[in-house]
């Protein structure tokens, strides 16, 4: 039920990974993307099939840049001048100065605009703005949904494993050798968002006990809270490592859901993952 006293607006960043949303209620906020001289807006002028296109084509490692506080501040002011109170909530402070760019924009809108740092990133920051969207639909007010979201960020689980090693090398993070003996050896990493930071968990061989391991992980976790958000996520230009994935951990969604939503992974983590790469984000469900 909408809220009838109040007007509530959703923002957010390209980095959410939500570019496909059709709600008029949501506003998202592309980041930069730099293929040496040339500069795309996330989802706006580059697709997520043409940023891999391109970065599967390129010798070098696009950069990505944050929304700017200029962004943030006219869809605020056109929000308020709308009589709409402002929910906006950014990818993880730690990975970009895009929350520290929407704090600043909320400064001249006090009471009017409300910030919220994910701590997270992709479909874990999209889940927040999905669970944000549906306690709207439910009819809280814009203070009674932040308490909830500020509360509830704590309990997402985003865990990811990638397929190769070659773009943690290109970007720095590990060496040649790492990255040649880790191929040679099919090591799959497993990773997670921890206190807004991407962490490495372990390493798998192969693509089979990489999804073994996230389903440990799952289970870790207590399991998936069905009643809230949850998404699955692949990088590059083909889902199948996805797919593949479904299949092995068949019994995580038997009985729970009848569609499993899916969506592609864009350039903020992208490109530091490269291709092949599988992500579930999930709340652990409510003690």
């Amino acid at each position: 039920m909408e809220n009838l006293m109040e007007k509530i607006r959703i923002i957010t960043d390209s980095a959410s990974d939500l570019s496909a949303s059709t709600r008029e209620d949501l506003t998202i906020l592309p980041l930069a993307i730099r293929f040496g001289d040339t500069e795309y807006l996330d989802g706006v002028t580059i697709s997520h099939h043409e940023f891999y296109e391109k970065l599967i084509e390129s010798d070098t490692l696009p950069t990505t840049s944050l929304v700017s506080p200029a962004a943030f501040e006219e869809v605020y002011a056109r929000a308020v001048a709308d009589g709409e109170t402002v929910i906006a909530i950014t990818i993880s402070g730690r990975l970009s100065g895009t929350y520290q760019s929407a704090t600043i924009a909320a400064e001249d809108f006090a009471g009017k605009v409300f910030v919220i740092d994910s701590y997270n990133a992709t479909i874990g920051e999209g889940i927040l703005v999905k669970y944000a969207l549906l306690l709207k639909d439910q009819g809280l007010s814009a203070k009674e949904i932040v308490g909830i979201l500020e509360a509830s960020k704590e309990q997402i689980h985003t865990l990811g494993v990638l397929d190769t090693l070659e773009y943690l090398k290109k970007g720095g993070r590990i060496s040649a050798a790492t990255a040649f003996l880790g191929g040679a050896m099919a090591i799959k990493p497993v990773v997670a968002v921890s206190e807004g930071e991407i962490i490495m968990l372990g390493k798998a061989r192969g693509s089979k006990n990489g999804n073994n391991f996230l389903m440990k992980e799952i289970e870790k976790a207590d399991g998936i809270d069905f009643t809230r958000p949850f998404c699955l996520g692949y990088t590059g230009l083909s889902d199948e490592m996805l797919q593949k994935y479904i299949k092995d951990s068949e019994a995580l969604w038997s009985g729970h859901t009848d569609q499993l939503p899916v969506c592609s992974l864009g350039a903020t983590i992208g490109t530091h993952v490269g291709p092949g790469a599988i992500a579930v984000a999930f709340f652990s469900p409510q003690s």
